[in-house]
């Protein structure tokens, strides 16, 4: 199965703030707030929604199209998404703004405080979807993740015109989407992923119920921190809720929905069963959770079937033979 991920290719400054937001943040001043946090690490990794996803999915032997702008710094970076199975072919790098850059502080509950600065990602509504998928094998489908919100309602609409499966992940970006925009990118899309919040914020937002949103989606995605994750299908279908895995080293949260998306779409692109496909996510989200950077981790075949053994039972593994290989 060829996929094609649009979205945001960062580098990302973590830093890590030993105590807790909360105590910080006092109730009767929140309108009038001004902190600065003094923190003990500060690393430097690769990162971006759509390079995230697409370095796990290249981690499967899926040759991933990545699309999205960068700037002229990126050259190192295309060099090791390369090395790491990603097809760059998508990439539009920019003559005069830099590649985009994600700030995030964590603190020990594992909450984060984030500023993203879009740099070259404001020229990602100039790719032409249509172009890149006359230049290449055609995909089968294509993961719309954050981006320039213009650019996600271009590659969007365009997927609708070339009759491309598409799948919704509009993320952070629905703080800035207004409700027009948000029934845009999801409607009629294949696959629609969200955390918690997010679901909450894309019915606000839409002014939808769960049923609408499922009427208009295949399948719906829900990724829920340390309980794993929720897949409905359907109004009338009951929710499937797969565990997530359990006592998984806690090291740094950034990047882990982009694991779980990318273990999913892997599991989806050889057919499994959905449940499996959640687990294998869950599983991959486990690994990426006990690195620092969103691409830190490996995509170890051998180690994922153990975890979901440990995880979801030996009978489990089965079904994802074909992904991760034949159980020992």
């Amino acid at each position: 199965m060829r996929i094609a991920v649009t979205g945001s290719i960062a580098t990302d400054h973590l830093m890590v703030f030993p105590g807790r937001f909360a105590d910080q943040l006092l109730p009767d001043q929140l309108a009038h707030v001004s902190l600065s946090f003094l923190v003990d690490r500060l690393e430097e990794r690769r990162g971006g929604v759509a390079a995230n996803i697409a370095f796990g999915l290249g981690g499967f032997g899926l040759s991933p199209l990545l699309v999205g702008a960068v700037g002229t710094d990126f050259a190192e970076y295309e060099v090791w998404l390369k090395q790491h199975g990603v097809d760059t072919g998508g990439v539009r790098v920019s003559d005069d703004r830099q590649t985009a850059r994600f700030m995030c502080i964590t603190d020990e509950d594992a909450n984060q405080i984030a500023a993203f600065y879009a740099g070259a990602m404001a020229e990602a509504p100039d790719i032409d979807l249509r172009a890149l998928v006359a230049g290449n094998e055609r995909p089968d489908l294509v993961l719309i993740s954050p981006d320039e919100p213009a650019a996600m309602l271009r590659h969007t609409a365009q997927c609708r015109d070339l009759g491309i499966p598409f799948a919704a992940d509009p993320s952070q970006q629905l703080a800035r989407l207004d409700g027009n925009q948000v029934r845009a990118l999801v409607d009629g899309a294949t696959w629609l992923f969200t955390n918690e919040y997010e679901a909450a914020l894309l019915k606000e937002r839409t002014g939808w119920s769960r049923r609408r949103i499922l009427e208009g989606v295949g399948t719906w995605v829900t990724t829920l921190g340390e309980k794993g994750a929720r897949i409905e299908r359907g109004a009338a279908q009951l929710p499937l809720l797969v565990p997530a895995v359990p006592d998984a080293e806690t090291v740094d949260p950034t990047g882990v929905g982009d694991a779980f998306r990318a273990g999913f779409l892997a599991a989806v692109s050889h057919r499994v069963p959905l449940e499996s496909a959640v687990r294998l996510g869950c599983s991959l989200a486990s690994v990426a959770l006990g690195t620092v950077g969103s691409q830190s981790y490996e995509v170890d075949r051998a180690q994922l079937a153990g975890i979901v053994e440990r995880a979801y039972g030996p009978e489990a593994v089965g079904p994802l033979a074909s992904v991760l290989g034949e159980p020992s």
